[in-house]
């Protein structure tokens, strides 16, 4: 069964040039025009993810992410934000509201189809049945969720891949590049300070634990976690 993307703009040329791109490589598309219409849509058919316009009649984009994203039922499926609002400082809102990738327009179809199928890709390819314990922190990889001293933590799914990534080889570092590559599936043009707004994030919903998360100078991060050795 085909996975399904819902496209949400306002402005149709858009929506059709995304809709047939997906349609030919395989996807099932659904799609909306306005951010009231793009949350009804996404709780009704759950699709494998969306991508999202900001600058949206009815509720604008970064309400519809919000909504999402505080909902238990759609707060999984992953984000890609499509907007002309290209300044940093909306890509860091983006992601704050927990978009999974941030692409400008005017944009080539041809790439941003390889960002979602490299979000996608990423989704199945954890063991559901392995969990990483690092008292009191504990990574479900199964449940797709992390708790804090038995509190579920909520992260968005790039924030959760993110940490699990640095988790797996606990004192190891990984240079920005390199996360980009393993975490987003893809490199190019997606700017490194990507990787430290996503850490910047992640480390203030870990609380103190979020300290583990060490800065290395001149390369990137890695996983340090206090009273642990790491595995072999």
């Amino acid at each position: 069964m085909p996975q399904t993307v819902l496209v949400v703009d306002d402005e149709r040329d858009i929506v059709e040039l995304v809709r047939y791109n997906l349609a030919q490589a395989g996807f099932r598309v659904v799609s909306a025009t306005d951010g009231r219409q793009a949350v009804d849509l996404a709780r009704r058919e759950k699709p494998d993810l969306i991508v999202l316009d900001l600058m949206l009649p009815v509720l604008p984009g970064a309400e519809v992410a919000r909504i999402l994203k505080q909902d238990e039922k759609t707060r999984e499926i992953p984000i890609v934000m499509l907007t002309a609002r290209g300044e940093e400082v909306d890509r860091v809102v983006g992601f704050e509201l927990g978009a999974d990738d941030y692409v400008v327009k005017p944009f080539s179809p041809r790439e941003l189809i390889l960002r979602i199928q490299a979000i996608l890709r990423r989704e199945g390819q954890e063991d559901p049945e392995q969990r990483l314990v690092y008292d009191p922190l504990v990574i479900d990889i199964g449940a797709h969720s992390v708790r804090l001293r038995g509190k579920e933590v909520l992260l968005t799914i790039t924030e959760f891949k993110l940490l699990l990534r640095l988790a797996r080889r606990p004192g190891r570092a990984f240079g920005r590049d390199q996360l980009l590559s393993e975490v987003w599936g893809y490199g190019g043009d997606l700017e490194t300070r990507t990787v430290d707004t996503h850490v910047k994030r992640l480390r203030a919903k870990l609380g103190p634990t979020g300290a583990w998360i060490q800065t290395v100078r001149g390369v990137g991060y890695r996983f340090s976690p206090e009273g642990h050795e790491a595995p072999d």
